[in-house]
């Protein structure tokens, strides 16, 4: 299964009830290596009729959705013309009636699907299915954070032990500069410390009684360590030149440095920076 693609779905699902008012939702991952999505993720509903149940793409309204890489919706499921009907006994025991299913899409390839449904046939109204939409692009941003957070981290991990000062030793630096910049642009706040988390991954683990910075500070010095000029780390930060240069000075201060390369060796030494 693809697992980050599960647990941004099962999130995507709660954003989905609260922003439509629909009763019930769920959804899954489009299996690796097969044209089907699995559901794994459940919420509001009532039995376990449609766990584990896999849809192969252009059966049914999921499989529809995936087969065209687009939302479908349906007022009554079981009486609908517009599908193929080979999951009707898992929704019949749910009960459901008016579902609507949208993909995820991320660089053109469908990854899961979300469902939202009613208990009975009724229209759910172009409000509604915007509000679903909006839930699946959501979880389509938090997987493309994701895939350039592991594509970093595996551009940063070299054969062997990097050299002080090598070039496999500089490309960890350049990940962890990114993956700081990247982390305040992510509105999640789980996939946000997730991702701080993993850029620690790549610094050395701090003695006791390290020098403390303000994550705005380690983000700085983070883009100065991979070489950017204070115009070009506000670029990446989103700050201004000048806002860069005072958290600069901050840092500095704080590790006793008198210019920016002694803060970035005294950074290192505190295991702040990789």
């Amino acid at each position: 299964m693809d697992a980050a693609a599960a647990v941004e779905i099962g999130r995507g699902l709660v954003r989905l009830r609260r922003s439509t008012g629909l009763p019930v939702a769920f959804g899954g991952p489009l299996e690796p290596g097969r044209p089907r999505v699995r559901i794994s993720e459940l919420n509001g509903t009532a039995t376990d009729a449609l766990r584990r149940l896999a849809v192969a793409a252009g059966n049914g309204l999921g499989g529809k959705a995936v087969a065209l890489a687009r939302p479908c919706a349906v007022i009554d499921y079981s009486a609908s013309r517009q599908i193929s009907h080979e999951y009707d006994a898992a929704v019949a025991a749910e009960g459901l009636c008016a579902v609507v299913a949208v993909p995820v899409v991320v660089r053109r390839r469908v990854r899961g699907v979300l469902y939202g449904a009613l208990r009975t046939a009724q229209p759910l109204g172009d409000r509604t299915l915007t509000a679903a939409v909006d839930a699946a692009r959501d979880v389509e941003q938090a997987l493309v954070v994701r895939d350039e957070v592991q594509g970093l981290l595996e551009a940063a991990r070299p054969q062997t032990a990097p050299a002080e000062g090598g070039a496999a030793w500089e490309q960890v630096r350049e990940a962890h500069a990114a993956l700081r910049a990247l982390a305040p642009r992510i509105g999640d706040p789980a996939l946000r410390a997730e991702l701080l988390d993993a850029a620690g991954l790549l610094a050395v683990e701090a003695g006791p009684g390290a020098v403390q910075l303000a994550p705005r500070e380690v983000d700085v010095l983070a883009c100065v360590a991979a070489g950017a000029t204070n115009a070009v780390a506000a670029g990446r930060l989103g700050l201004r030149a000048e806002t860069v240069k005072g958290y600069l000075r901050s840092a500095m201060r704080k590790l006793g440095a008198h210019t920016r390369g002694e803060a970035v060796v005294a950074a290192r030494r505190a295991g702040l920076l990789p």
